[in-house]
This record gives structure tokens, sequence and C-alpha cells, in this order.
């Protein structure tokens, strides 16, 4: 009997939604196809280099997916079928705060864990839950409404669940029942086609847009599939000059003279998509709705916690002052790899150096004289994760509207204890797992050099 690795399923499922995504939305195939040709060009442009953050392999297939739900329980439901590709929970997000205008959710990532899963594919699928608990929303009567409405709906059929489970307890799948549970997983995600209550739809959009596309329909869907791109101006200016309109900026670190950090983000405007209404006295009517778009990412250096309170720093200085970002940065923040590894301020992986020259000295224990004489090589951990600020962009700009918080009111307590108790697994801390790999690394360099630390 064939069996179907986790491992494999994951890269299964994702080509095979990217093929589904692709044949409802044309802009994305346009924008996977930009992507590919910026790629091949900063390939030939940098050489080795270019593959600096994983390899061109890598990143040709690398993709991240939104999908929204309203419940712990879909949620729960959501995490049984990734938890059969081998990806768990990773950060807690809370757009709710992020967000200038109303985007009441928190949300996880669901992606690989271990180094190697990533290195192979990298799949992840950002997932918002509707906050209904939250008052500053959902007054009384509309969060019974929505209560009952989302309790009433069936998202993923028992057989996908079902299937879902086997492969997350055995951690593989025979090979029929692998492409049974991916063509179910795939439709589970495509757009629905039942006709939406109209007077419904529109009550929760006047709260909120990502509401109604979330608790305003029977189904759930891929908002965006965001392929990985080597140089995002680069790409934004070619989708430009091919007509398609743009969000007005790109979300996250500025361009600047330093290495590429964290995650850089933008994407197409929602795309107007005809959809089949059902107006008050039950006849069906042709509308549109704006809830999918073409989202693009290119990722840079994981940051340790103090980067990290670094960049936020810099990113609310620059908003008081209305700086120049980028002046901001290339005046503040390390410019090189050596640097930002000696000041801990990012993540990576310590390797020893085998073709070393010899001249005779011994290897000691600090850091910063290990990498200068060549006795280890800093390799920079990718960052696998999401901000809360840049996803937040993303959502409102493709906003139909501002939507309505109430911020009289007290807001609901979610946090990543609490979404933990709502998937019935622990929500990882993405900081905890990249330190354990630097650490790791640390630790085996140390040994291979002979050396009780590195300090």
């Amino acid at each position: 009997m064939v069996m179907v690795s986790q491992g494999r399923l994951r890269a299964a499922f994702a080509r095979r939604l990217s093929e589904m995504y692709g044949q409802e939305v044309p802009a994305y195939r346009t924008l996977v196809a930009v992507s590919q040709k910026v790629n091949d060009g900063v390939l030939r442009r940098a050489g080795a280099d270019a593959e600096r953050l994983g390899s061109i392999e890598r990143v040709t297939a690398e993709r991240h997916g939104a999908i929204r739900v309203g419940t712990p329980a879909e949620l729960r439901q959501v995490a049984r079928i990734f938890g059969a590709l081998g990806m768990r929970p990773v950060g807690f997000y809370d757009l709710r705060e992020a967000a200038a205008s109303a985007v009441p959710v928190v949300s996880t990532a669901f992606r690989p864990v271990a180094a190697d899963e990533l290195a192979g594919d990298p799949f992840r699928v950002f997932t918002s839950m509707l906050t209904p608990a939250d008052p500053r929303f959902f007054d009384p009567d509309l969060r019974e409404r929505l209560d009952r409405f989302l309790a009433a709906r069936r998202l993923f059929p028992p057989e996908l669940l079902e299937l879902a489970d086997r492969a997350g307890r055995e951690r593989e799948l025979p090979r029929e029942q692998a492409e049974r549970f991916t063509q179910l997983a795939v439709q589970a995600f495509a757009l629905g086609r039942e006709p939406i209550d109209q007077a419904w739809y529109e009550t929760l959009e006047q709260v909120s847009a990502v509401a109604a596309d979330i608790g305003g329909v029977t189904s759930t869907h891929i908002n965006h599939l965001t392929p990985r791109v080597l140089d995002i101006d680069e790409l934004y200016a070619r989708m430009t000059e091919r007509g398609i309109t743009m969000i007005d900026q790109i979300q996250g670190p500025p361009r600047w003279s330093g290495p590429d950090v964290l995650l850089r983000q933008t994407s197409f405007r929602a795309l107007a998509e005809p959809r089949a209404l059902r107006r008050p006295d039950g006849g069906l009517t042709t509308g549109s709705l704006r809830v999918r778009f073409g989202e693009v990412e290119a990722r840079g250096i994981a940051l340790t916690r103090t980067g990290r309170e670094r960049y936020d720093d810099l990113q609310a200085r620059a908003d008081a002052h209305t700086a120049d970002r980028t002046a901001l940065w290339d005046r503040e923040f390390p410019a090189t790899e050596r640097d930002l590894a000696l000041e801990r301020l990012a993540y990576f992986t310590y390797r020893t150096v085998p073709d070393r020259p010899r001249d005779g000295r011994r290897p000691g224990t600090g850091l910063a004289d290990l990498i200068d004489h060549g006795w280890v090589r800093a390799e920079p951990i990718v960052y696998e994760d999401f901000l809360p600020r840049s996803a937040a962009g993303i959502f409102q700009s493709n906003l139909t509207g501002q939507g309505v918080r109430d911020d009289s009111r007290a807001a609901a307590d979610y946090d990543s204890d609490w979404l933990s108790g709502a998937i019935g697994a622990e929500v990882l801390d993405p900081f905890t797992l990249y330190e354990s790999q630097q650490r790791r690394s640390l630790e085996d360099a140390a040994r291979a050099l002979g050396l009780p630390e590195i300090t």
C-alpha cells in the first residue's frame, strides 16, 4: 500500500488550492507569473545571495493562504484539517486593536514548525475568527442573531474531518484516501455558490465588511493566496504597469540599505465578483461582493524580542512625526547581518566552518570572535510568521467601508491562552520556536569546537 506523508499531503493540498484559486481569481495567476519573473531576475542579478533566505525552489513553491471562521467550534475543525497536514497554530494576532477600521477578529497561523518541514514546503494559513462577544462591534441582539446563524451552518463534511483525524493521528494516509482528503479540503475552501441573504449580509456589513464575509454566508473560503517574491518593490511596479490597481503602500518595514527583516506585504484591491443574493421577498438577484484579493509577500530575517521592540519603536516614531521611514531605519537599525547577530536583534543558525584556514589560533567563547575569525558561520532564520499591523492594513485596505466600533464600551478579553482553549491545542509562541532553533545550533557549534558554551 502506497502511503502519503503529511509533508507530501501538505504540498499536494497547497498545489491544488493554488490551481483552484487561479481558476476562480484569474488575477492571481497574473500575480504568480509576475512574481516568478521578478524572482528569476533577482536570481540572475544576485546569484547565491538571492537564496540567502531560502532556496529558489522553496520560494517558488511557497504560499500562504487566509481563511475566516465564526466560532471556536469551527476553529477546532480547521485545526483538525490543518493538523492532518502537519501544521500547528503559531502566534496570536489581535486585529481588533491593530486596525483603524472595524476588523472584529482574532487570528493565528497554522504552519509547520520543524526546520526541515519549513525548508521543504512552508505552506501556512492565516486563520481569523470572529469575535461576537466584543460589545464594541455587536450589541446583544445582533450577537444573539449572529450566534444562531453560525451555530446552524456546517462548513466541513464529516468525511473530511474523519480523514483529517486519521492523518493527524497516523501522520500519513493511504494514497486513495489522501487524494479524497485533498479533494474534499480544496472544495471546502472554494467560494460558496449558495444564495446569500441580502438583508442579513448588509446588516453585518454596517458593522464590518469582515464580519459580513464571515457571518453573512453559509460557507468559508480562501480570501487570498499569497506567493513569495524576492523584490516586492519591483513586483509592485510591474503589477501597476499592467494596469492592476494595487493598494496604496507596501505594508511592513521600509525598503532600506540593510538586510530584509520580518515581512513586507502588498496586494491588489479586492475584485467585484458576482454573487447570487436572496431579497427579503424571497426572490433572487445578482449582486457583487468584494471579499477576495491578491496578496504577495517578501520575507526577511526573524527578529528577536529585542529586535521586534526596536522595530515597533521605529514604526511608532515614524507615524508620530511623519518621518522618513527609510532614513530612520538607515540611521538607527544595524545594517549588517553581523551586527544584527552580535546585538542579539535577529535570529540565526550557527554552523561551524569545516574548511577554516589553519592559523594556530584556538577558538574563543565569544560569538564576535568566532564569527570574525571564521570559526562559525551565521545563517539567517527566515521569519515564518505575520505582523498584526500589516495584516490589519491589508484587511482594511480591501474593505468596502470603515464599519462601526464603539470605543466607549470595554473590549472583550481574547488572548493567546483563550485561543489555545478554543482550539483545544496550544498556540505556540513564534519567538520560542526561533529561540530554540538558534540555541540548539549554538550548543551544537560549541560541542563541535570543544567549548563549554558560546557567549
